[in-house]
């Protein structure tokens, strides 16, 4: 049989809060859950934002306008503008000496010098760049808790946004296992862990590529950080080497908006096949620049302030209601998040007592073929849909296929909400699913890009926590063109029992520019406890329960830890770096100074044994 990946740890930031724990997804249900319920999610984005006001919280989560102190003012974005200065007489200026062009422009003559000065001529016309500022379209984002600064958490000189998200994001996740990353190391051998993150769009800030490709025409310098920090699968390269020492399977997929997806399929292949015990998966994001606005903007993408105002009658622009999925809309709406899960085999999680919050399945990839656009939807996701659908039918059966719901791609633009909501209405009627809930978490988010399908899925298991499927709190009703004989689209939140006993799995979908369609299949804690159960018999069971009793006490810790005084960052720059002299080997195994257990050489030849 294949190893089962057991989801035993989850983190990271987005416009909600903090992941783990389930409070980014508490914040999305809130409204539907009591004082006493919300408490530990309330101390925890007080702690993240630095106020305890409540209006304030609120205020700053979620959608809304995009904030000058953290990004930029969308009402005076600065720019520069071409001019051509003209003078029948030429024009004559001053310099400083370190200032003056080398070579000399054309027309430029140097007609003296004093004091470090040099005094320029110039004959004819002079082209110059006006600096000035315009506003934005779009004043819409998905941003991060107001007062949250990723920079602040550990020694960040000079990373791009995203990088220091990710940072967060895979600390997050790798504490709310319980378990130090020590003890996990004891139990496998180096090369046993997989580490696949990145970005889909690289690091577009000024610390990344804006600034390596800005730098020369706005007179500032190239750093040494800019290109290399820049690279899409940094990400991984910043876990392995500063947050959990690596030398195991690394890299990362890119698939557009479906990249989360793409990487978790390579981190659950890896532990399915044996390559490794332990994946840690996930993505960091952070496109809330203008110029990454203004291109989505002119391809018609965004959702703008007049279309928004237009849908409203009204002379205001709904920011918090800007992205509105399967109703009367206009487009989507940009966000940054940080997302990363732990996966390990499921003898692993038995053995180390890790909490099981829940199992993929699977994840299926599969393109769009021709198309007529290179960002138009196509026939993949029918393809990847069908069979999560199918796999679905085969684990849980028909009862307990109806017995699932959809975190849909759901962006908010009037293409999406007609051909995803076909899509989801024909695999119903295929399968005989009656009124399948469909969720579309972008109303609360935005669109994070690589890690869209990590927020999907990481509140998907807040539903087998809280027991509540966040409806689409953004709209009023649902657009005529819109598929749904077969579906039960949320407007409001469906309560699915407790602890989301009514549901048994989730299916995450995801849709990429260029025809990158991913789908996966999520089994419920309970779903996967009774898989486990069939695989490892009860004894097994019992022994991971008692185990799990320590587990589960140092999460508590952990999340009171951190709800009391914000995340400690896991960053170990420059410790226990090994080199040439810390290897040894002979022709059956390798052995790293830094590692108690070596890494064995393959001794056969696997094509013919």
């Amino acid at each position: 049989m294949k190893a089962l990946p057991l989801i035993v740890g989850f983190g990271g930031i987005n416009a909600a809060g903090r992941v783990s724990m389930h409070h980014s997804y508490r914040r999305l249900v809130q409204d539907a859950l009591d004082e006493t319920r919300m408490a530990a999610t309330w101390q925890d984005l007080s702690t993240l934002m630095g106020t305890t006001n409540r209006q304030a919280i609120l205020d700053g989560t979620l959608i809304r306008r995009i904030e000058a102190a953290s990004h930029f003012d969308p009402s005076a974005i600065p720019n520069q503008n071409k001019a051509n200065l003209s003078n029948a007489n030429g024009f004559n200026f001053e310099l400083k000496r370190r200032q003056l062009p080398d070579p000399l422009p054309a027309g430029w003559t140097v007609v003296g010098e004093s004091a470090g000065q040099v005094q320029i001529r110039v004959d004819g016309d002079m082209p110059v760049l006006v600096p000035g500022s315009f506003a934005s379209k779009v004043s819409s984002a998905g941003s991060l808790p107001t007062g949250f600064d990723p920079s602040s958490y550990y020694n960040a000189a000079h990373h791009p946004r995203g990088l220091q998200l990710a940072v967060y994001g895979a600390s997050d996740a790798i504490q709310s296992m319980g378990m130090d990353w020590s003890s996990v190391l004891e139990r496998v051998r180096p090369d046993q862990v997989s580490v696949y993150a990145g970005s889909a769009y690289s690091q577009l800030d000024q610390a990344g590529l804006r600034g390596l490709y800005q730098s020369p025409m706005t007179g500032s310098r190239i750093t040494s950080k800019m290109l290399p920090l820049s690279l899409p699968e940094m990400s991984a390269d910043f876990v392995n080497s500063y947050i959990i020492n690596s030398v195991g399977n690394t890299g990362t997929n890119v698939g557009a908006c479906a990249t989360f997806l793409y990487n978790l399929r390579q981190g659950m292949a890896d532990i399915q096949s044996g390559q490794c015990r332990v994946a840690i998966v996930g993505n960091s994001e952070a496109p809330i620049v203008p110029e990454i606005i203004e291109g989505f903007r002119v391809m018609g993408a965004l959702a703008e302030d007049d279309q928004l105002r237009q849908l409203d009658g009204s002379d205001i622009a709904d920011n918090r209601r800007a992205c509105r999925p399967f109703s009367a809309n206009a487009g989507f709406t940009i966000a940054e998040s940080s997302q990363f899960v732990v996966l390990m085999d499921d003898a692993l999680a038995l053995e180390c007592g890790a909490t099981v919050f829940g199992s993929v399945g699977e994840v299926f990839v599969n393109a769009d073929a021709n198309k007529k656009s290179i960002s138009s939807p196509g026939v993949g996701n029918y393809v990847t849909m069908a069979k999560a659908t199918a796999l679905a039918r085969a684990i849980l059966g028909d009862a307990g296929l109806a017995r699932t719901f959809v975190m849909a791609h759901g962006t908010g633009t009037p293409q999406n909400r007609v051909t995803e909501s076909h899509i989801f209405n024909e695999v119903a009627k295929t399968f005989g699913i009656q009124h399948w809930p469909i969720s579309a978490i972008k109303a609360y988010l935005g669109h994070s890009q690589a890690p869209a399908g990590g927020d999907s899925l990481t509140a998907a298991l807040g539903v087998w926590a809280e027991g509540l499927i966040p409806g689409i709190k953004t709209i009023d009703h649902i657009a005529d063109d819109v598929h749904r004989s077969n579906l039960d689209i949320l407007m409001d939140h469906k309560a699915v029992g407790d602890q989301g006993e009514g549901m048994d799995g989730a299916l995450i979908n995801a849709k990429g520019f260029g025809g990158n369609n991913a789908s996966a299949l999520v089994l419920s804690p309970n779903k996967t406890l009774e898989l486990l159960r069939q695989r490892h018999g009860q004894n097994a069971l019992d022994g991971w329960q008692g185990r799990n009793e320590g587990i589960a006490a140092a999460q508590a810790d952990y999340d009171r830890r951190t709800r009391e005084n914000g995340l400690k960052v896991i960053y170990s720059f420059g410790q226990a770096v090994m080199d040439e002299t810390d290897v040894s080997m002979n022709r059956e195994q390798l052995t790293l100074s830094q590692f108690a257990t070596p890494i064995d050489l393959p001794q056969h030849n696997p094509y013919l044994d």
